[in-house]
């Protein structure tokens, strides 16, 4: 049989575009590729823009698989249409836009109220971008307070925490010039705890930071414990405030661990910060920052702004952002109320639990955490384990799609190396059950193919 050869045409110029978008597309008829560092000529048809970033987007990961962050993927379409219909108003605008502003006000006391502020309807709040701005604004308070009782302006103000703070707040000290006194881990103490708090604290420190759910194993810092012994070192010693930087814990513990005492009913509270975009269920991102009463807000720090003929108190580091966020945040309280709110987490919680159970069973790894709190927990390996670690364990789920961070604590426990998961409004039993047959592959595939340099090494995720 003879063989037949097709004829070659002149090689072209290498372009990544698809052909029925731009080739043989009539409205275009010419070859193109998205631009890479500078503007093109000329305008292309708004469908060839579209289609050519999208197929460019999907290099990125599942959002649905990623077990990395604590961030919201998934919302209603009910709530997708208002924030598409809200896209174009800036918030900042009160008088623009009176009635998100309305919204945004609503919010604010609804979380009053779940803190058990001493009067959420005059409640002290506002939304921010995000926890990050939110414990910002926190700190600037704590800061300003602080310099109010102080005369010598050569003093240098500090921040009592634990190793296991998100890097705004370091940013945050460097940023203000403010020294930041971080407890390290010690043994199985993977965050602060009252006695380390009180030792770290003196007439310059501004406020201790406790954290209602840490980013490294999902557990909930002592706050009641740690506000009990500031009350007795205030007794003859230094009065010193809390900030609980609840960035995802301040919207589980309410629902789900009501007599769980961390908010504003312990009064050496005086601020607390939530991330709508964690657990609050909104796509990000939108934060919010609550104190206690006007008088835990310097009004130096407040700035007003024309509002329905009147004043609007505001209090930010950005000025310009869009309100579809809030209005998704409003749109979820209203959704759900606290039942919703409750089934919800409880769920996620349901998850984290028999997930680290069935781990836990697994003669490959030892739980460091089991969900119990923040629905997210971590995992070591066991002295069984030879020839692979976390890293390359995160490595190959990665292959299958899951996105699972593993990294090494901080100073003092820098030994550790952990896998973390977190689970998520949207990552229910059935994907559960798929990530544990994976887990379990990977072990598999692990234990049988690791060879010399090819199972250990860090991952591409950093805490």
């Amino acid at each position: 049989m003879a063989l037949h050869h097709g004829s070659r045409s002149a090689p072209s110029e290498r372009r990544s575009s698809n052909p029925f978008v731009t080739d043989a597309n009539p409205a275009l008829g010419e070859r193109l590729e998205p631009p890479k560092s500078r503007l093109a000529a000329g305008p292309v048809p708004a469908d060839v823009a579209y289609q050519l970033i999208h197929d460019e987007l999907l290099l990125d990961g599942s959002a649905r698989l990623n077990l990395a962050t604590f961030v919201t993927t998934w919302m209603e379409p009910q709530a997708r249409q208002l924030m598409a219909d809200c896209v174009d108003k800036n918030i900042i605008d009160k008088d623009e836009y009176p009635q998100t502003a309305e919204l945004e006000r609503r919010c604010v006391a609804m979380l009053a109220d779940l803190w058990h502020a001493p009067e959420p309807e005059q409640a002290t709040g506002c939304s921010t971008t995000g926890s990050s701005e939110a414990c910002m604004l926190a700190g600037l308070a704590l800061k300003r307070r602080w310099a109010a009782r102080v005369s010598d302006p050569t003093r240098q103000p500090n921040l009592v925490m634990g190793a296991n703070v998100q890097v705004c707040w370091e940013k945050f000290c460097r940023y203000w010039d403010v020294e930041p006194r971080i407890v390290p881990m010690s043994g199985e103490r993977f965050h602060l705890d009252a006695e380390q708090a009180v030792a770290l604290c003196d007439e310059d420190t501004i406020g201790v930071v406790a954290i209602l759910g840490s980013t490294f194993d999902g557990s909930y810092e002592p706050v009641a414990e740690i506000a009990a012994a500031l009350d007795q070192l205030a007794l003859d010693g230094p009065d010193v405030p809390i900030h609980v930087d609840g960035a995802s814990g301040a919207m589980i513990a309410p629902f789900l661990d009501p007599d769980l005492v961390w908010d504003f009913r312990l009064p050496r509270v005086a601020s607390v910060n939530t991330s709508g975009h964690k657990y609050g269920l909104v796509y990000p991102g939108v934060g919010w920052v609550l104190w206690r009463d006007p008088d835990a807000l310097p009004r130096e720090l407040i700035f007003s702004v024309d509002y329905l003929g009147g004043d609007m108190p505001t209090f930010a580091l950005n000025f310009s952002r869009p309100g579809a966020e809030v209005v998704a945040q409003y749109y979820t309280f209203f959704r759900l109320g606290r039942a919703g709110f409750r089934a919800v987490q409880q769920a996620s919680r349901d998850v984290a639990t028999f997930m680290s159970g069935r781990i836990a069973e697994m003669p490959e790894f030892r739980l460091i955490s089991c969900g119990d709190q923040l629905p997210v927990f971590a995992f070591t390996t066991t002295d069984q384990v030879d020839g692979w670690d976390v890293f390359a364990l995160s490595r190959t789920l990665r292959e299958r799609g899951w996105q699972v961070p593993a990294y090494t604590f901080p100073a003092d426990r820098q030994d550790l190396a952990v896998v973390r998961v977190v689970c998520r409004n949207g990552f229910g039993h059935d994907l559960a059950e798929t990530f544990l047959e994976h887990l379990r592959a990977a072990v598999e595939q692990l234990n049988t193919y690791t060879g010399s340099g090819t199972a250990s090494g860090p991952s591409g995720f950093h805490h």
